[in-house]
Order: structure tokens, then sequence, then C-alpha cells
């Protein structure tokens, strides 16, 4: 006997010398600073290419020698077969809108080489749904293993913890490392909000050379080799645009799409055209509030809704019947206020001040501050979603979303003095210029 038994994995092998050399679980475990868990896993073949530094811990807490040690160092390093790829979740839906945006991220993740991606914006802005299609894409085409994580519904995310006096990486973080290999794998941390240390990421790129990850969140995580995408609302048609050419916006596009997956012999009325695209404009071409808008177009009339936003601007709750999380479009611009500076909340509210578009000189001239520091702001401002780019042939102009420009002038109002009994009410800083 030399120690070699036809085992047909690293678990299988590890399993037999463990009980050869009388050892349980827990006493291994303890000889070679590893934690049960982690032992537990290699077993069960949960973890199918462990790290060498583990193995050898291993190996030289069963003490094996010569060839017996060289098979079970080989057979440690062998990758398994894999049987079937992982999928990410499946969507309740085609995407509408975001098809440009799908085809660049995915190229950017397959055939460029970039391994971080951040996907940020405004909530209900559709970051998931673009993460979805990406996921699948670069399953369908590249063959690639998907694993999807939901940060929102997960206490705390795998991460290699070490606890004082003991080494080796945390079970959980072996297990997720030890699953992806050095397999091209695409990782997805959808909603991952403050939840994703540096450090977890650098060593699952160290132990993971063909790892890609995107993240979905609201703002920038500054994390290192992070390649951030900001995603506006979807482009809406301008004030003028001919009827039939607004039909095609995108925008337009998903809030018929939502309205007929509700009413499919839904013919749509020329008459209405306007007041659908005026109703796309007003709320910024947000996915979410179309879909919810849609959803109330089985009760009244686009122009009736239309009419009865434009006076309660936050009036428009979740259907009985949607696809899409189910929400508030006041708390998600209020969690995205409430996140910014105060330097960004007077930029803000100054910008909101005029229902107009800017240019980085013009607005920088009425604020006072330098054009430089004007620009950083705005920028911030952009990659939050709070402010969309606008076309313009002579340079790039920029706009306050509506929703976020009502909720500017809500707090502007409320926090404003009441008005002298013998004189007009006082005009908020800045408004006179901006109104100019």
């Amino acid at each position: 006997m030399d120690g070699i038994p036809p085992a047909s994995s690293f678990g299988e092998l590890l399993r037999f010398q463990r009980e050869r050399a009388g050892l349980t679980q827990q006493c291994l475990a303890d000889h070679a600073s590893l934690s049960v868990r982690a032992l537990r896993d290699m077993e069960a073949g949960r973890v199918q290419r462990p790290r060498q530094e583990t193995v050898r811990l291993v190996a030289d807490a069963l003490g094996l020698r010569g060839r017996t040690r060289s098979v079970f160092e080989d057979t440690a390093r062998r990758r398994a077969p894999v049987e079937e790829t992982v999928a990410p979740p499946a969507p309740r839906g085609a995407i509408i809108g975001r098809e440009r945006e799908a085809e660049s991220l995915t190229q950017s993740l397959t055939a460029h080489g970039d391994r971080l991606l951040s996907l940020v914006g405004l909530g209900g802005v559709g970051k998931s749904r673009l993460a979805l299609d990406v996921a699948w894409r670069t399953h369908q085409s590249a063959g690639w293993p998907v694993r999807w994580v939901d940060c929102g519904r997960v206490a705390q995310p795998p991460r290699p913890a070490r606890p004082a006096g003991t080494r080796g990486p945390d079970a959980g973080f072996e297990e997720l490392a030890g699953l992806i290999g050095d397999r091209p794998t695409l990782l997805v941390l959808d909603g991952a909000d403050e939840a994703v240390g540096p450090a977890v990421l650098d060593e699952l790129f160290g132990r993971c050379p063909e790892l890609r990850v995107l993240i979905t969140s609201r703002a920038p995580l500054g994390l290192d080799g992070e390649r951030v995408v900001p995603l506006p609302p979807l482009a809406v048609p301008g004030p003028g645009t001919d009827p039939g050419a607004a039909m095609e916006s995108a925008a337009v596009r998903l809030l018929l799409a939502h309205m007929r997956r509700l009413r499919p012999d839904l013919e749509l009325d020329p008459a209405d055209r306007p007041e659908i695209a005026e109703l796309c404009r007003y709320l910024d071409g947000l996915p979410r509030a179309l879909e919810y808008a849609a959803g109330w177009t089985l009760l009244e009339s686009p122009a009736s809704l239309l009419a009865r936003l434009a006076a309660t601007p936050f009036s428009l709750p979740a259907p009985p019947v949607t696809l899409c999380e189910r929400g508030d479009l006041r708390a998600a611009l209020d969690e995205a206020h409430r996140l910014l500076s105060e330097r960004q909340r007077e930029v803000l509210t100054l910008l909101a001040a005029a229902p107009r578009d800017w240019s980085v000189d013009e607005a920088a001239a009425v604020s006072g501050r330098s054009a430089p520091e004007f620009l950083l702001t705005v920028h911030e401002l952009l990659l939050r979603g709070l402010v969309r780019l606008v076309p313009a042939r002579d340079g790039a102009r920029f706009a306050v979303l509506n929703l976020s420009r009502a909720l500017c002038r809500e707090r502007a109002g409320a926090l404003a003095p009441a008005p002298a009994a013998d004189g007009p009410a006082p005009r908020p800083p800045f408004a006179a210029a901006l109104a100019s």
C-alpha cells in the first residue's frame, strides 16, 4: 500500500488520507490552521481548486511524503470537469431603449479586458435591468458562467476575514474563489452601495485571473481599477419634436411597450401622441416612473395623468401590477439628495431654480464659482443621475431632472420665510439671475 487510492477528485482523496491518518475534520483543521468549514467544503467538492498554500498546510498536517504527497498536490491542481455553466437570473421581459449600452458593456467585459465596471445612477433608472441583460449576453455569447449576488438581500457579502490568532482565508470566500478558479467568469454585485471592500476584490482578482466584476450602485465606490459608467435616464423627445418622430425615442418606446403589455389590443390615437411625449419628458425618461405611469393609463388618459402629475409631481405610486421593483419616486430622489455634499446640494439648488439647460460657463458665471470648480461639481451630479446632458451643437450642455427640480423647489419653499404682509415674497438666492 502506497497510500494512493483510486480517487476521482481531490475531495475524495483528502477524505481518504484524513481517515487513513485517523483524524477527524476538526482535528485536521486544527493541525493545518484552517477552519473546519474550509476543510469540509474541500472534502465535499465545493472548493474545486484550493490554494497551493492551503494544500501544503493540509499535506504537512497529514504527514504526506514522496509520491503520495506529489499525487495529493497534483490532484488539487487538476481542474474538475464542469457539468454545467451557471446562468444569471432569467429576465422577465425584453429590454427596451438600452440596446446600445448593453452591447457596449458586454464588449468591454468580454473583448476589451475591463475587469471592474461600476454602473451608477439614480434609483429607478434601470441599472439592475441593464446589468441583467449584460449578464445574459455574456453568458450566451461567450459561454461564461455568471454568479449574481443581490447585495440588498445579504447581510454581509463574502469577504476574506481573518480573525486574530488564525491563519487562512474565510471559508465562504475560499468557496467563492474555488468555484471561480481560473475560468472566465462574470460576478455581478447588484445594489452594492457601500457593500464592497477593496480587499475583497483585490484578493478575488488575484486568485481568479479571468474574473470580471460588474457592480450596480447609486454612486461610484472609489475602488482601485473601477471604471465608472454613469447610466442616465432614457432619451426623451425634445420640445417641438414631430409627433411621429417622438414615438421613436427610447422613453416613448418603453412607455408604449408597458401600455401594450396591459392592453395588447391598444391602438394609439394620434391625438394622444403629444401628451405621451410630454409625459415622458416630465418623468425624465426614468424607466420605473414610465412603468408606473403606463399602469395608470388603464384608468386615465395620458393628458389627464399629465395634468395630475403637474399639480402633484410625486403622486405616482406603483400600480397593482408591475414588473419592476415596487418603490416610491420621491424616496429614490430623497435618498440621492441626502447623499450629496453641501457643495453639491448648493449647486443643484442653484441650477434647479430655472427651467432651462446650461453650459458650464453660463452656470459658473451665475454661481460666482470658477469654471473648473463648477465643472467638477456638475460632473459629480451627472454621476449621481440628478443632472442629464442635453444635445447641443455648441458644446456640452446639461439640465437638472424635472423631478429633482421639483424637489429642490419644494424644499426651498418649505425653508423660505413667510412673505411680509405689505410686500412681495422674497426670492430665493440667484433666482433673479437665473430667470433672466
